[in-house]
């Protein structure tokens, strides 16, 4: 609603309620006043400015008051909203699931590179090889080569499966 259409007593109220709360808000900022103080002194002020009455200013105050009032069980609700989702055992909680999660998929991924290492560096009887030690995969005998050579069979169980090292 604009205040073209608003009859004088509403636009009278809504005049008052915001000097009500600016005064009050000015009061509470110059000391130690609480909610209640503020607006009585306001009231008083403006009251006795002539302007409005009295009756008028708590009629008045007591829609601030309520407002103040919604708007603090607003941030209370917020304020324990936050708590509830900022709280130190659950962000733990989170943080710890996280890690283990980047810590699993850290050894899977750590896992695979090794097993596929693993699978370069397997060599078979037959195979033609560089100089190097081969260990067999069955009995861990390792034979030194000292030129490229075709791979014989483990020499101790005669299998056909080594890991090269240079």
């Amino acid at each position: 609603m604009t205040e073209k259409k608003q009859d004088p007593e509403e636009n009278e109220d809504v005049h008052l309620y915001q000097r009500l709360a600016d005064r009050s808000a000015e009061i509470l900022q110059e000391g130690r006043k609480t909610i209640d103080e503020a607006l009585k002194k306001a009231g008083d002020e403006i009251a006795s400015g002539g302007d409005f009455t009295r009756e008028q200013a708590e009629k008045i105050g007591n829609y601030i008051r309520r407002d103040l009032s919604e708007v603090g069980r607003k941030l209370k609700q917020s304020r324990d909203t936050v708590i509830t989702a900022a709280e130190p055992h659950r962000l733990a909680a989170g943080v710890q699931s996280g890690l283990a999660k980047l810590l699993n998929t850290a050894a899977d991924v750590l896992s695979d590179i090794a097993d596929r290492s693993e699978k370069v560096l397997e060599f078979h009887t037959g195979e033609v090889t560089s100089p190097g030690t081969l260990t067999c995969k069955a009995c861990e005998k390792e034979m030194r080569l000292k030129s490229t050579v075709r791979i014989p069979p483990c020499p101790s169980c005669h299998k056909t499966t080594f890991r090269k090292s240079y």
